[in-house]
This record gives C-alpha cells, structure tokens and sequence, in this order.
C-alpha cells in the first residue's frame, strides 16, 4: 500500500489505507489542531530523531477498557503500602522528558524527539494532554502521559526511576478514568508488559467505531484533579 505524503491542508487520508505495518502518511506538522485531528481518526505520530514525520494506524490495536483491568497480587501489596504519591497535571513537562530518556518495549530508538516534547507540551498547556505522576519522598518516581479526548484516552509513554512506580501511576490513571467513564484507553503497539494490566488487540475496524462512539462525549479539558484523599485504591 502507497504511503501518503501530507501537505500544508489540515486532512488525513482514511486510516484503513494504512500499511501492513501501520504506517500511513509521511510529513505534515505537530500542531494541535494536526495532532487531535489525527488522535480523533485514529492516527498517532511515531518517529525517531532524524526522519520525517511519520504517521501510524496499525491493526490490530491494543487496547485498554478501564473495567478490565487486572491488578496482580505483588502490585495490590504495594499499592496497600501507599509507598508512592499520586498526583495528575502536576510536573507534566517532567514526565515527557523523563519519558523520552528511557527506551520502550519494542519500539525504535528515542522516538520522543524535541519537537515531540514541545508539541505535546502545547497539547498540555491547551487542556489536552495529561500526566501521572507518582512521587516517593518527595521525588519523582515514575509518571506516564496522553492525550484525552471525548471518553477516549490516548496513552503515549511511561517512565520509571523507581521499581512499581509508573505501574501504581498506571493504575491510578484507569481508576480516574472509570470514576469519569472513559471507556476506551489507546495503547497503541501491544506490549506483554501493557497486556498483563488486561490490555488486548481488538482490530482497527472495531477500534475506529469505538473510538467514534467515544468521541460523541464532550471533552474534559483544562487540567485535572486526582483526589488526594484516595489516589489509588487497592483491589
């Protein structure tokens, strides 16, 4: 299948044009409008420093439904210790730039450029994008971010510096989503670490119908809040 080469208009082609592979168009921008335009279609940037902007729809897709996720036995005992702080839009610059320091799973280099930092940055700054974070001793210890649109959540990265951080962030980001009735949380690329939380391939075709379904919802900009009181509760 031909890869699309975008230009100046504000467009994407349909995402079942897309690859074997995923990828579906090259070029184009980061801007906000660009970006929610894309997240809205099911589309997703995913490059690495030194190529052009490149634009992903894979099938399947993984994903997340907040009411099927599995907590294990080892990481319900930590989160009963209440080890980690949990808060939400609080360092969200931190998080994306201790993301783009650390490698992902079957993924291709330092794909969180600097232009990815500061576009995602401005998604913030406009209500879109949001963090988790989890503190220990006052420092952060793990975090991960996304994009939020309608009742659909678009998880991009998770980092950690200490061992269960960013999985007890994780699990507070889906309690938080449920409490809102999120429905739908984009994982992107299927991961063993993202499916043992209960994530699971669906196809695109499906993704996509859900995903519009998600979107008739109106969206929770501006910056969010976690409960201090009961960050995340143990199961």
């Amino acid at each position: 299948m031909p890869v699309y080469q975008l230009s100046e208009d504000l467009a994407f082609p349909s995402p079942h044009l897309a690859s074997k592979e995923g990828l579906l168009a090259v070029g184009g921008d980061l801007s906000c409008s660009r970006l929610l335009l894309a997240y809205s279609l099911g589309i997703f940037p995913w490059y690495s420093d030194g190529e052009p902007i490149l634009w992903w729809s894979p099938d399947p897709r993984l994903v997340l439904y907040p009411d099927e996720l599995k907590i294990t036995r080892s990481l319900n005992k930590v989160i009963k210790k209440g080890a980690f702080t949990l808060t939400i839009d609080r360092a969200f610059d931190r998080v994306i730039n201790e993301c783009a320091r650390v490698p992902r799973e079957k993924q291709r280099g330092t794909w969180i450029v600097a232009e990815m930092v500061e576009a995602y940055c401005r998604l913030h700054a406009s209500g879109f994008a949001h963090s988790v974070e989890a503190w220990a001793d006052n420092r952060l210890a793990g975090g991960l971010y996304g994009v939020s649109l309608g009742r659909c959540f678009f998880g991009e990265s998770m980092f950690t510096l200490v061992s269960n951080a960013s999985k007890v962030a994780l699990v507070a980001l889906v309690q938080y989503l449920q409490s809102l009735n999120f429905t739908l949380i984009d994982c992107q690329i299927s991961t063993d670490h993202l499916i043992r939380f209960g994530a699971r391939e669906i196809s695109r075709t499906r993704y996509l119908r859900e995903l519009e379904e998600g979107l008739k919802a109106p969206t929770l900009r501006g910056k969010w809040v976690l409960d201090s009181s009961a960050p995340v509760f143990p199961v």
